[in-house]
């Protein structure tokens, strides 16, 4: 998918130029994406916009399997999904190249980023986020990066080597991301990018027809053929008044299948095929009943609308689920022959659906975009470049579920701030430190660094480092902080 459009009326020439990066895997990621995107197109500063999902680029296998093979693991086997969020949870885990097969399958997405020449790329997944930060390094983009988590709990594979910013959906996340050793200038909790909403009904009056009763979002398609039909079944033991809206997407044969379920209630239920409108559903519903994915969760929080959650995929969605329900905004239900009564008591108890609805509203994010376009609009001009060495002892702390502060000797870590801005440019070992300061050091001591001289032997990532933070400029001043000193003055 690539889609290219333009700002808003009168934006002026020679403006940003914005690529956000996409791949779809779910349709999560694409639409954190085009949110990003109507973002861009409502400021005056942005001369043009293109959002690219990078598996429409890549080779038919490689889409599918990764596109899709996901999904077969997570219903045939959840519990190697599970196993392979927790194992690449640890980060920095992988610090290598990226590997050979997803190389291949980059230069399409390569060739797209130099003919269009962005001063901006947003990536709204991992895959795209790990190639351009070795763009980054390599000097082959010029341009404000940013990764843009799309799910509550951070994971570590999102972590890259270089970047501009790194948006993460909570404040959780941005703590994780410092005891891990990030700087606190380069980390925002924004929320998930969504698509602008529209507004909720103020007065009972401006609802739809069947009067007052609580109104059902069932999201049918994306909790699977027989659980969802599961999952109707035992709403039709509800006893409390309620109106049904079930979505089906685009599964024809589920949707005549619950159709046919729910006829002897067709004053109840509403079944619907594929739909455009789940924003509108969503601003007139009282209680939403599906899948935590991150999306899916932070529309109905911006709606303020509480989840019943069914058939989460272990991994991110089990975490999703987790914090909405840490918050009060959501229930479990972990059997579908409970989903009746569970719902029933969530109706019938006073005052229990609008404390609900209350901590969904206050957890909601519904400018997310437009905050992480601005906060990256007005990032640093270098970015923050980590090296192999400070990822190893990243990785090492949480290994020993240490913070990143208790490293010491030559494994702690060091940041490198520009004196200019103040802006934080690098995150090494102590023990790098050393070589730099012997070779880029001025007579009264400051640390300045300078484009590396080929001729002269450096080590590679020393080079990397150079090249990514000096960039276009002759030199650069920075000092060199002790992570546990810059924890203290913050």
């Amino acid at each position: 998918m690539l889609v290219s459009a333009r700002s808003a009326r009168g934006a002026p020439a020679g403006g940003e130029r914005v690529l956000v990066l996409s791949a779809g895997v779910g349709s999560g990621h694409n639409s954190a994406a085009s949110a990003v995107r109507e973002a861009c197109e409502a400021r005056g500063d942005i001369d043009q916009v293109q959002v690219l999902d990078v598996l429409d680029v890549s080779s038919v296998l490689y889409r599918d399997l990764l596109g899709k093979g996901y999904f077969v693991l997570a219903e045939g086997a959840p519990w190697l999904v599970e196993w392979g969020y927790d194992f690449s949870d640890q980060p920095f885990r992988r610090r290598g190249l990226i590997d050979p097969w997803t190389t291949a399958n980059s230069f399409p997405t390569i060739s797209a980023i130099k003919r269009f020449r962005p001063t901006v790329i947003v990536c709204t997944h991992f895959l795209p986020a790990q190639l351009v930060s070795s763009l980054l390094l390599r000097g082959v983009i010029d341009a404000r990066t940013a990764v843009v988590t799309t799910d509550y709990d951070f994971q570590g594979l999102w972590l890259t080597s270089a970047f501009h910013a790194f948006f993460v959906a909570r404040e959780e996340g941005r703590m994780q991301l410092t005891a891990l050793g990030l700087p606190r200038d380069r980390v925002a909790a924004t929320g998930i990018p969504i698509a602008p909403q529209p507004a909720r009904p103020v007065n009972e009056q401006d609802r739809p027809s069947r009067g007052a009763d609580p109104a059902l979002v069932i999201s049918a398609g994306a909790s699977g053929g027989d659980y969802a039909v599961a999952v109707v079944r035992q709403t039709m033991h509800i006893r409390s008044p309620f109106r049904a809206t079930v979505v089906c997407g685009r599964n024809e044969a589920l949707r005549q299948q619950i159709e046919r379920l729910v006829a002897p209630m067709a004053d109840r239920y509403e079944v619907l095929g594929y739909t455009s409108e789940m924003p509108r559903l969503l601003a007139e519903a009282d209680l939403f009943i599906g899948k935590p994915g991150g999306l899916t969760a932070s529309e109905c929080m911006a709606a303020g609308v509480p989840m019943v959650l069914v058939n989460p995929i272990p991994g991110q969605e089990d975490r999703n689920g987790d914090y909405l329900m840490e918050q009060g905004a959501a229930i479990r239900c972990n059997t579908p022959s409970t989903i009746g009564w569970k719902i029933d008591q969530v109706l019938r108890e006073p005052g229990r659906l609008e404390r609900m609805r209350e901590s969904a509203r206050r957890i909601g994010r519904p400018d997310a975009a437009s905050d992480v376009v601005r906060r990256l609009l007005d990032a640093p001009r270098r970015p923050l470049v980590v090296t192999r060495a400070a990822q190893r002892s990243v990785f090492a702390a949480s290994a020993r579920r240490l913070m990143a502060t208790e490293l010491s000797g030559s494994a702690s870590v060091v940041y490198l701030v520009e004196r200019a801005t103040g802006a934080t440019v690098g995150l090494l070992r102590a023990a790098e430190l050393v070589d730099l300061q012997r070779r880029y050091s001025d007579a009264d001591g400051t640390l300045v660094l300078r484009r590396p001289d080929p001729r002269v032997p450096f080590r590679w990532e020393a080079r990397r480092l150079m090249r990514s933070v000096v960039g276009r400029d002759e030199s650069v001043a920075v000092d060199a902080v002790p992570l546990a000193a810059a924890v203290q003055d913050s």
